[in-house]
């Protein structure tokens, strides 16, 4: 990979670090094609059981690349849908990966860097880093990124953060939904994403897909007989269910369901 750094660990986890600190790990068409790909590997391999997408040097991601956009602003009507379709892919695939997935946010975050962390399941944020859905001062909408941020923060405050493009602060995020959690030094953020990932492993993996699945299908759906039906169909299949069987045993036994290690 050109543009990420990719770890994993014995455990399980797997980090996806943003690696273009020279830029403040600003997109182009590289890094969202290489982050499609590894989000689709890494979400296929059974191995890998959380996912922390985090970045090198002093921003966590500024959006989108100078000369990406550059190149972009001569594109007709159909280059720019093309260009905007891989985009979307590459929130997709961070939202809908089969494993949960943590962002890491050590520094400041603008754009499609605030996409990306809305499109994770979780995340952590430092207290000194700032925030901005910055594309009405060029002109240009969060069109891609707008449901993923609007599932997190709610269409009132994308309100306010869409048409005024302003900074805001890690606390804001945090009052706001973008952030779950905020830490005073990327060292203390460090520990919570550790025990965060300890928390995490001790899950049926299965069930966490599941959950997942369960979220997008459930949010923002009346609640009818048809939605009942679903989720009964839902409870239904998972309980007879290999992973199910087995924590429902260790839990009765008092003993570490088969999936944890150590």
């Amino acid at each position: 990979m050109k543009t990420l750094r990719i770890e994993r660990d014995d455990r399980g986890v797997a980090l996806l670090a943003l690696n273009r600190p020279e830029v403040h790990n600003a997109f182009d068409e590289t890094m969202i094609r290489e982050i499609i790909e590894a989000f689709r590997d890494l979400g296929a391999d059974d191995d890998v059981r959380v996912i922390i997408i985090a970045a090198e040097g002093k921003s966590f991601c500024a959006g989108a690349d100078l000369n990406w956009m550059r190149r972009a602003a001569q594109y007709d009507e159909a280059k720019n849908r093309e260009d905007g379709g891989e985009l979307a892919l590459m929130l997709n695939a961070i939202y809908a990966c089969p494993k949960p997935v943590v962002a890491c946010v050590q520094g400041n975050a603008y754009g499609g860097g605030v996409g990306v962390i809305a499109a994770a399941d979780i995340a952590i944020g430092v207290a000194d880093a700032h925030f901005s859905l910055s594309e009405v001062k060029l002109g240009i909408i969060p069109a891609v990124i707008s449901p993923y941020v609007i599932e997190a923060i709610g269409a009132r405050y994308a309100h306010r953060y869409f048409i005024t493009a302003e900074r805001f602060t890690a606390a804001e995020a945090y009052r706001i939904g973008l952030l779950h959690d905020i830490a005073p030094s990327i060292e203390v953020m460090d520990d919570m994403i550790a025990q965060l990932c300890t928390i995490l492993l001790a899950n049926g993996p299965k069930a966490i897909e599941a959950a997942k699945n369960l979220i997008q299908a459930v949010s923002q759906k009346s609640i009818d007989d048809e939605l009942m039906e679903d989720t009964v169909e839902r409870i239904a299949q998972i309980r007879s269910t290999p992973e199910a069987k087995e924590g429902i045993s260790a839990f009765l036994e008092k003993r570490r369901p088969a999936w944890v290690k150590g």
